[in-house]
């Protein structure tokens, strides 16, 4: 099974918190993720591909989260089995250098993240993730 590990990462603002979505070259809107390399723990695989896929370095990985969904999909023929674990991270950072592996991000309130998020298993995590930052 592969895995990732990826960050819901938020920002205050005087309108209340806003939250990182990246477009990805296949099209879909998704949390910044990405693959855990031999030696890493979770955090460090998560704040790595935060920096490498928007330059963000400052963020604060909370405790008390742990987000985990599951799915496959179809890679040259054969199916591939994978885990995503999410973090909720916060950051005072709200310019992003892309890499290129996505053609744009957003800063998106909770209601507009959950209306651009392509797949119904990260709203899922996003709904987990608001319901621990809304209660302290």
């Amino acid at each position: 099974m592969e895995k990732s590990v990826g960050l819901v990462l938020c920002r205050e603002t005087p309108d209340g918190p806003l939250f990182l979505l990246l477009h990805y070259l296949g099209g879909h809107w998704d949390f910044a993720k990405g693959h855990v390399k031999k030696g890493e723990s979770e955090k460090e695989t998560a704040a790595r591909e935060l920096c490498e896929e928007t330059g963000i370095t400052d963020c604060s990985i909370r405790d008390g989260f742990r987000g985990r969904i599951r799915y496959s999909f179809k890679r040259k023929r054969k199916t591939v089995a994978k885990e995503v674990v999410y973090y909720i991270a916060r950051t005072e950072t709200d310019s992003v250098n892309l890499s290129d592996e996505h053609q744009g991000c957003e800063w998106l309130s909770a209601a507009a993240a959950r209306e651009r998020l392509t797949f119904g298993n990260s709203r899922r995590v996003l709904e987990d993730a608001l319901a621990v930052i809304e209660g302290g």
